[in-house]
């Protein structure tokens, strides 16, 4: 197995990332503002649960 450099599998993974934000970009714009089919919407600006953290918490507190 041949070793590969961190820097240049990070620099790819920006290139990647980038490309993807790209074509998020084209699909939303081609799309338009239509309406999503269930189970795709998907926000940036999505608030946390409140309620399912707390359950973690709990769920964490009682398996210690």
């Amino acid at each position: 197995m041949t070793k590969q450099d961190p820097q240049e599998l990070l620099k790819q993974k920006h290139e990647l990332d980038e490309q993807k934000r790209q074509f998020t970009n084209f699909s939303r714009n081609i799309s338009g503002h239509g309406e999503v089919e269930a189970g795709q919407e998907f926000s940036v600006d999505r608030v946390s649960d409140d309620q399912n953290r707390m359950k973690s918490v709990e769920n964490r507190r009682g398996e210690a």
